[in-house]
């Protein structure tokens, strides 16, 4: 049996086609262009296999709840010429398949999840950050998702701004300097001119960002007591992470046990950003055999 997953990202599609055991069978990305032309290819590409079910998991915001007539549509995301699209509608023409829907951070986190639960390690609780273009993150409780007026948005919570980083006023369009604004991948070229990857990790920024970074996970300690936070995106690296543990160790200061640090705050147990397109394979049988 073949099942299908759409990564949705602002900069490109990732598409794939596996079986019931996870296992990746064909997979291609392309770019994001224009909603016709990017969904066209999705189309294309899926009509090749006899897939019995579908998962997207999509960049937002986007429509969670099924009795509304938006379900399904990416809804204002400052994306150009994205915003109120029908997706799944678009999708839903060209197969009449079952379809589940979700955020692309959703999908991670799903991922993850399955993934702990196949090498009996399960996590019953997780939270997934994406820090790259954006930053987003999706939580799992039990085996389901966070949110039920729509998908979380922990992107976009306000922080103590850090004393040496007064002066920068972020770069999020809708609140400026929330997390997104403060730690996404353009802030490098927003704060030092230059690219992120040209930006040495000994700098200080760093320093900065991983304050910013230790912040969110530990305001999503205390209010979810999750069994780990994985992290995950073009800026996060281990080097990183080290930054952001000790940050978050003199955050918390001991107020409650979260175990080892190191299996607490953690890089994607899947390789190769490969965390949403298992989700999409686990959340594609899930809707199939509801």
């Amino acid at each position: 049996m073949l099942l299908g997953s759409v990564e949705a990202g602002g900069t490109k599609f990732v598409c794939a086609v596996g079986d019931e055991n996870y296992r990746t069978k064909d997979i291609v990305s392309f770019p994001t262009t224009t909603p016709a032309e990017t969904l066209q290819k999705t189309i294309d590409y899926f009509r090749q296999f006899d897939i019995k079910a579908l998962s997207v998991a999509s960049f937002g915001p986007i429509q969670l709840r099924r009795n509304d007539p938006k379900y399904g549509y990416i809804t204002n995301t400052p994306k150009p010429n994205w915003a109120d699209t029908d997706f799944i509608g678009t999708l839903k023409k060209a197969f009449d398949i079952p379809m589940f829907w979700t955020t692309d951070v959703n999908g991670s986190a799903y991922g993850e999840y399955v993934m702990s639960t196949l090498t009996n390690e399960r996590i019953n609780s997780l939270v997934y950050y994406t820090i790259g273009t954006g930053v987003g993150a999706g939580a799992i409780i039990d085996g389901d998702f966070l949110g039920e007026m729509g998908h979380p948005e922990m992107g976009h919570v306000r922080l103590k701004r850090h004393p040496d980083d007064l002066d920068f006023k972020g770069i999020c369009p809708f609140h400026g300097d929330c997390l997104e604004g403060l730690v996404a991948g353009p802030t490098f070229e927003a704060r030092t001119g230059k690219p992120g990857k040209e930006v040495p990790l000994t700098d200080h920024v760093w320093d900065i960002m991983a304050y910013y970074v230790a912040q969110a996970a530990l305001q999503v300690t205390l209010i979810m007591r999750p069994g780990k936070i994985i992290f995950g995106g073009g800026v996060v690296s281990e080097t990183f992470l080290k930054k952001v543990r000790q940050q978050f160790s003199e955050l918390l200061n001991d107020y409650v046990n979260v175990g080892n640090l190191d299996d607490y705050i953690a890089m994607p147990a899947i390789k190769h950003n490969g965390s949403a397109t298992l989700g999409n394979f686990a959340l594609a049988l899930r809707e199939l055999q509801a």
